[in-house]
Protein backbone atom coordinates (compact mmCIF):
# COMPACT_ATOMS: atom_id res chain seq x y z
CA UNK A 1 0.00 0.00 0.00
CA UNK A 2 1.23 3.68 -1.15
CA UNK A 3 1.30 5.94 1.76
CA UNK A 4 2.43 9.70 2.10
CA UNK A 5 4.72 10.04 4.74
CA UNK A 6 2.62 8.09 7.73
CA UNK A 7 -0.53 10.19 6.56
CA UNK A 8 -1.92 6.42 5.18
CA UNK A 9 -2.87 8.28 2.21
CA UNK A 10 -4.09 5.62 -0.45
CA UNK A 11 -6.46 7.84 -2.90
CA UNK A 12 -5.11 10.75 -5.00
CA UNK A 13 -8.19 12.82 -6.85
CA UNK A 14 -7.16 14.37 -9.99
CA UNK A 15 -9.13 17.39 -11.08
CA UNK A 16 -7.89 17.68 -14.67
CA UNK A 17 -6.59 14.79 -16.62
CA UNK A 18 -4.08 16.07 -19.48
CA UNK A 19 -0.33 16.21 -19.59
CA UNK A 20 0.23 16.47 -15.86
CA UNK A 21 -2.10 15.32 -14.36
CA UNK A 22 -2.24 11.83 -16.69
CA UNK A 23 1.78 11.56 -15.69
CA UNK A 24 1.06 12.18 -12.41
CA UNK A 25 -1.36 9.32 -12.11
CA UNK A 26 0.71 6.99 -13.82
CA UNK A 27 3.33 7.77 -10.97
CA UNK A 28 0.81 7.41 -8.52
CA UNK A 29 -0.28 3.49 -10.14
CA UNK A 30 3.67 2.58 -10.21
CA UNK A 31 3.66 3.24 -6.43
CA UNK A 32 0.62 1.70 -5.40
CA UNK A 33 -1.97 3.99 -4.90
CA UNK A 34 -5.78 4.70 -6.01
CA UNK A 35 -6.41 7.09 -8.17
CA UNK A 36 -9.59 9.05 -9.34
CA UNK A 37 -9.51 10.80 -12.18
CA UNK A 38 -11.71 13.66 -13.58
CA UNK A 39 -11.59 16.56 -16.33
CA UNK A 40 -14.74 19.16 -17.51
CA UNK A 41 -15.51 16.66 -20.40
CA UNK A 42 -16.58 13.58 -18.49
CA UNK A 43 -15.96 10.28 -17.27
CA UNK A 44 -16.34 8.50 -20.77
CA UNK A 45 -13.70 11.02 -22.34
CA UNK A 46 -11.01 8.79 -19.61
CA UNK A 47 -11.82 5.50 -20.88
CA UNK A 48 -8.39 5.00 -22.70
CA UNK A 49 -6.39 6.51 -19.84
CA UNK A 50 -8.43 4.04 -17.42
CA UNK A 51 -7.66 1.03 -19.18
CA UNK A 52 -4.10 1.88 -19.14
CA UNK A 53 -3.73 2.52 -15.84
CA UNK A 54 -5.48 -0.51 -14.55
CA UNK A 55 -7.53 -1.60 -11.72
CA UNK A 56 -6.70 0.78 -9.22
CA UNK A 57 -7.71 3.67 -11.59
CA UNK A 58 -11.68 5.44 -12.11
CA UNK A 59 -12.85 7.80 -14.09
CA UNK A 60 -15.63 10.01 -12.08
CA UNK A 61 -17.05 13.72 -11.90
CA UNK A 62 -14.68 16.42 -10.18
CA UNK A 63 -16.70 16.71 -7.10
CA UNK A 64 -16.74 12.88 -7.24
CA UNK A 65 -12.33 12.89 -7.21
CA UNK A 66 -12.25 16.09 -4.71
CA UNK A 67 -14.43 13.13 -2.74
CA UNK A 68 -12.50 10.31 -3.31
CA UNK A 69 -8.87 12.01 -2.54
CA UNK A 70 -7.11 12.09 0.16
CA UNK A 71 -5.16 14.20 -1.46
CA UNK A 72 -5.89 15.94 -4.25
CA UNK A 73 -4.00 17.40 -7.43
CA UNK A 74 -5.52 20.29 -9.34
CA UNK A 75 -4.08 20.88 -12.91
CA UNK A 76 -6.38 22.61 -15.08
CA UNK A 77 -6.22 25.62 -17.12
CA UNK A 78 -6.28 28.79 -14.63
CA UNK A 79 -9.20 30.59 -16.55
CA UNK A 80 -10.67 27.37 -14.97
CA UNK A 81 -10.31 27.14 -11.51
CA UNK A 82 -13.91 28.64 -10.45
CA UNK A 83 -15.18 25.33 -12.09
CA UNK A 84 -13.13 23.76 -8.84
CA UNK A 85 -15.16 22.10 -6.30
CA UNK A 86 -14.77 23.69 -2.77
CA UNK A 87 -16.81 21.53 -0.40
CA UNK A 88 -15.54 18.64 -1.46
CA UNK A 89 -11.82 19.62 -0.57
CA UNK A 90 -12.29 20.83 2.84
CA UNK A 91 -9.53 19.77 5.14
CA UNK A 92 -7.66 18.09 2.30
CA UNK A 93 -4.23 18.80 0.91
CA UNK A 94 -4.52 20.22 -2.51
CA UNK A 95 -1.54 20.04 -5.34
CA UNK A 96 -1.43 22.88 -7.44
CA UNK A 97 0.03 22.24 -10.66
CA UNK A 98 -1.10 25.54 -12.95
CA UNK A 99 0.76 28.19 -14.66
CA UNK A 100 -0.67 31.55 -15.56
CA UNK A 101 -0.60 31.86 -19.55
CA UNK A 102 -2.62 35.00 -20.54
CA UNK A 103 -2.98 33.82 -24.43
CA UNK A 104 -4.71 30.80 -22.97
CA UNK A 105 -6.39 31.78 -20.05
CA UNK A 106 -7.26 35.84 -20.37
CA UNK A 107 -5.47 38.67 -18.50
CA UNK A 108 -5.90 38.33 -15.09
CA UNK A 109 -5.13 41.68 -13.57
CA UNK A 110 -3.69 40.88 -9.95
CA UNK A 111 -1.72 38.34 -12.03
CA UNK A 112 -0.57 41.08 -14.49
CA UNK A 113 0.61 43.75 -11.52
CA UNK A 114 1.84 40.84 -9.36
CA UNK A 115 -0.22 41.82 -6.19
CA UNK A 116 -0.97 37.52 -6.28
CA UNK A 117 0.31 34.07 -7.70
CA UNK A 118 -1.50 31.77 -9.11
CA UNK A 119 -1.81 29.10 -6.20
CA UNK A 120 -2.94 31.90 -4.13
CA UNK A 121 -6.06 32.12 -6.52
CA UNK A 122 -6.61 28.81 -5.90
CA UNK A 123 -6.07 29.11 -2.00
CA UNK A 124 -8.61 32.11 -1.85
CA UNK A 125 -11.38 29.72 -3.82
CA UNK A 126 -10.49 26.69 -1.61
CA UNK A 127 -10.42 28.60 1.85
CA UNK A 128 -11.44 25.06 3.83
CA UNK A 129 -7.96 23.13 2.00
CA UNK A 130 -3.70 23.49 2.66
CA UNK A 131 -3.05 24.13 -1.24
CA UNK A 132 0.89 23.10 -2.14
CA UNK A 133 2.13 24.47 -5.38
CA UNK A 134 4.31 21.81 -7.31
CA UNK A 135 4.81 20.42 -10.45
CA UNK A 136 4.46 23.35 -12.47
CA UNK A 137 8.23 23.86 -13.56
CA UNK A 138 8.77 20.02 -14.77
CA UNK A 139 7.59 19.65 -18.48
CA UNK A 140 4.76 16.13 -18.21
CA UNK A 141 7.15 13.62 -19.65
CA UNK A 142 9.81 14.35 -17.94
CA UNK A 143 7.71 13.24 -14.65
CA UNK A 144 7.74 9.30 -15.28
CA UNK A 145 11.06 9.51 -17.74
CA UNK A 146 13.27 11.85 -15.21
CA UNK A 147 12.42 9.99 -11.65
CA UNK A 148 14.92 8.35 -10.11
CA UNK A 149 15.43 6.85 -6.26
CA UNK A 150 16.33 8.21 -3.60
CA UNK A 151 20.42 8.98 -2.96
CA UNK A 152 20.92 9.23 -6.57
CA UNK A 153 23.69 11.45 -7.28
CA UNK A 154 22.01 14.69 -9.28
CA UNK A 155 18.86 13.58 -8.86
CA UNK A 156 16.69 16.41 -10.53
CA UNK A 157 14.53 18.32 -7.49
CA UNK A 158 11.31 20.49 -7.76
CA UNK A 159 10.16 23.10 -5.49
CA UNK A 160 7.24 23.88 -3.81
CA UNK A 161 5.61 26.48 -1.87
CA UNK A 162 2.32 26.24 0.61
CA UNK A 163 1.09 28.29 3.85
CA UNK A 164 0.54 24.96 5.94
CA UNK A 165 3.51 22.93 6.93
CA UNK A 166 1.82 19.60 7.41
CA UNK A 167 0.26 19.75 3.66
CA UNK A 168 3.90 20.16 2.73
CA UNK A 169 5.55 17.51 4.40
CA UNK A 170 2.61 15.55 3.25
CA UNK A 171 3.59 16.58 -0.44
CA UNK A 172 7.33 16.73 0.04
CA UNK A 173 7.34 12.73 0.75
CA UNK A 174 4.80 12.15 -2.23
CA UNK A 175 7.63 14.16 -4.78
CA UNK A 176 10.16 12.31 -2.80
CA UNK A 177 7.92 8.85 -3.32
CA UNK A 178 7.52 9.42 -7.47
CA UNK A 179 11.84 10.14 -7.69
CA UNK A 180 12.71 14.10 -7.01
CA UNK A 181 14.38 15.50 -4.33
CA UNK A 182 12.36 19.05 -2.93
CA UNK A 183 12.70 22.02 -2.37
CA UNK A 184 11.05 24.11 -0.15
CA UNK A 185 10.70 27.96 -1.62
CA UNK A 186 8.60 28.82 1.50
CA UNK A 187 5.18 30.42 1.74
CA UNK A 188 2.63 30.63 -1.05
CA UNK A 189 3.34 33.93 -1.92
CA UNK A 190 6.83 32.58 -2.71
CA UNK A 191 5.44 30.63 -5.44
CA UNK A 192 6.51 33.32 -7.95
CA UNK A 193 10.39 32.42 -7.58
CA UNK A 194 9.63 29.10 -10.55
CA UNK A 195 6.61 30.22 -12.24
CA UNK A 196 6.71 31.13 -15.95
CA UNK A 197 9.97 32.41 -17.32
CA UNK A 198 12.33 32.02 -14.16
CA UNK A 199 15.58 30.18 -14.11
CA UNK A 200 14.19 26.67 -12.21
CA UNK A 201 10.79 26.86 -14.84
CA UNK A 202 12.07 23.80 -17.11
CA UNK A 203 15.85 23.22 -16.59
CA UNK A 204 16.69 19.71 -15.17
CA UNK A 205 18.45 21.07 -12.21
CA UNK A 206 19.80 19.29 -8.64
CA UNK A 207 18.39 20.79 -5.15
CA UNK A 208 21.64 22.90 -4.81
CA UNK A 209 20.78 24.57 -8.50
CA UNK A 210 16.94 25.11 -7.09
CA UNK A 211 18.00 26.81 -4.64
CA UNK A 212 20.24 28.68 -6.39
CA UNK A 213 17.54 29.78 -8.85
CA UNK A 214 14.82 30.44 -6.70
CA UNK A 215 17.29 33.13 -5.51
CA UNK A 216 17.66 34.67 -8.64
CA UNK A 217 14.42 34.58 -9.68
CA UNK A 218 12.88 38.32 -10.46
CA UNK A 219 9.49 39.49 -10.91
CA UNK A 220 7.98 40.07 -14.40
CA UNK A 221 8.33 44.25 -14.13
CA UNK A 222 12.04 43.29 -12.87
CA UNK A 223 12.35 41.72 -16.29
CA UNK A 224 11.12 44.45 -18.75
Amino acid sequence: MGTIGDTGVQTIGFIGSGHIGSQLARLAIRNGYDVVLSNSRGPETLVDLVEELGDRARAASPAEAAEAGDVVVVSVPLKAIDAVPAAPLNGKTVIDTNNYYPERDGQIPELDDETTTTSELLQDRLPGAQVVKAFNNIYAAHLTSKSAPQGTPGRRALPIAGNDDGAKRAVSALIDQFGFDVVDAGPLAEGWRFQRDTPVYGPEYDAEKVREGLAQAKRYAEMQ
